[in-house]
């Protein structure tokens, strides 16, 4: 979730997220946002796209974040000119394959935040003990 670098805490609750099972429900992009817009009270709409042209008809619905999935680097540059050349009407976020190894060259791309799924997804648990030794 794009945070702006604020300390806060977030929750599932906290904004409207639309994935592609809920634009199929919907029927379209644009149908889907003005739903959630309907629905969302004061809360912020993000779709997830996975193509130019998701993010093309995603920019005229009007949310307030973009998640770019799976984009290549070129994509992701090409959607944020896109974007800065309306005005930066949206915050564009890059999700999806995105490694503690590629997170430079994907900020490079001018994209407003960066999702690391790995860093949730991918954690090894650790057991650890701790033996208190009381003198006497």
């Amino acid at each position: 979730m794009c945070g702006g670098g604020q300390n806060y805490r977030i929750g599932l609750f906290d904004q409207v997220l639309i994935k592609e099972n809920h634009i199929a429900a919907a029927g379209t992009l644009t149908a889907a946002v003005a739903a959630a817009r309907r629905a969302a009270g004061s809360r912020k709409v993000d779709v997830e796209v996975e193509t130019m042209e998701e993010f093309e008809e995603a920019l005229r619905a009007g949310p307030d974040i973009i998640m770019l999935d799976e984009f290549s680097l070129a994509d992701m540059r090409a959607a944020v000119a896109l974007n800065n050349s309306k005005g930066h009407r949206v915050t564009v976020e890059a999700s999806g394959s995105v490694t503690l190894e590629t997170v430079r060259s994907v900020a490079e791309t001018g994209v407003d935040c960066i999702s690391i799924g790995g860093l949730t997804k991918h954690v090894s648990a650790v057991e650890l003990s701790m033996r208190l030794a009381f003198a006497s």
